[in-house]
């Protein structure tokens, strides 16, 4: 049952036998998770403590996660889909896309959910998107199946995969209903999704856009998943157009807001949110 923050707030506990763990698990962990949440664990003054890993056995993780007791685990690439078979139950959210990104331990039940997808939903909502809306996503991974699973759900119906690797893009296509292309050409929407590594920092291609110009002037929402940097070019090229704009810095805040009150039960404040969402980009 969800509560609210304690009104003292503070420090958490010194560590002990009692502390509860929470990991994440990927094949390059980062450290949003962890700043995100260990942050938040101090502000509240929660008895947990978070750690990131990284595996090459995965279904020995998980039966880790169940032998010891670790109360929450995060799931990254590429182990999204194959714990789907290592859990007790799967939440409509992963069931929908069949990938998992977060399971909650109860008592040696693991539940398994997408909070990306709940993450894009509720930022679907927030920015006030219309179903009748034309969609066009970049992209066919896991987490473009998320956000397109999002919009699908939220009756949006008429939309564009773009992928180059035709197996996936066409399949994720066929999923959703979309129609699916090799390139965005001369294609636009009401809303243009980047869900590919383009923009972010690091990468080889961290200063190009994922979609020209003349896409982005003709759209009425420019949505970058990518997180890091929170301005990627694509979004920085939106705003100078006046072009509406949904962040990957909002989508792994909210999602991982959801991911925290699974395993703690409490919700922290949207200005928490925003606090320890700084913290885990800094």
């Amino acid at each position: 049952m969800t509560r609210e923050p304690g009104v003292e707030g503070g420090r958490r506990p010194p560590l002990s036998r009692d502390t509860r763990l929470c990991i994440s698990l990927a094949a390059r962990p980062s450290n949003i998770g962890t700043r995100f949440h260990n942050h938040l664990y101090d502000v509240l003054g929660l008895d947990f403590i978070y750690k990131a890993f990284t595996t090459t056995d995965i279904d020995a993780a998980i039966g880790g996660v169940r032998a010891l007791g670790i109360r929450g685990c995060s799931v990254s690439m590429p182990y999204k889909e194959a714990v789907l078979s290592l859990v007790d139950a799967v939440e409509p959210s992963a069931l929908t896309i069949r990938s998992v990104n977060t399971i909650v331990n109860d008592d040696g039940r693991l539940t398994a959910s997408n909070t990306d997808y709940l993450a894009v939903q509720q930022l679907i909502d927030e920015h006030g998107l219309q179903p009748q809306q034309t969609v066009l996503i970049r992209g066919s991974g896991g987490m473009a199946g998320a956000v397109g699973a999002a919009f699908v759900d939220r009756g949006f119906g008429d939309g564009v995969v773009v992928a180059r690797n035709s197996v996936s893009g066409s399949a994720l296509a066929d999923r959703l209903g979309y129609e699916y292309a090799a390139e965005v050409g001369a294609r636009s929407a009401d809303v243009v999704v980047n869900v590919t590594p383009i923009g972010m920092a690091g990468g080889d291609e961290e200063h190009d856009l994922a979609f020209a110009e003349a896409t982005i002037a003709r759209a009425g929402t420019v949505f970058d998943v990518v997180a890091l940097p929170s301005e990627t070019p694509l979004i920085s090229a939106a705003r100078r157009a006046g072009i509406d704009v949904i962040t990957g810095a909002e989508v792994i805040a909210l999602q991982a807001a959801e991911q925290f009150e699974r395993y703690t039960g409490v919700r922290p404040s949207p200005a928490q949110i925003a606090e320890a969402s700084a913290v885990s980009r800094a």
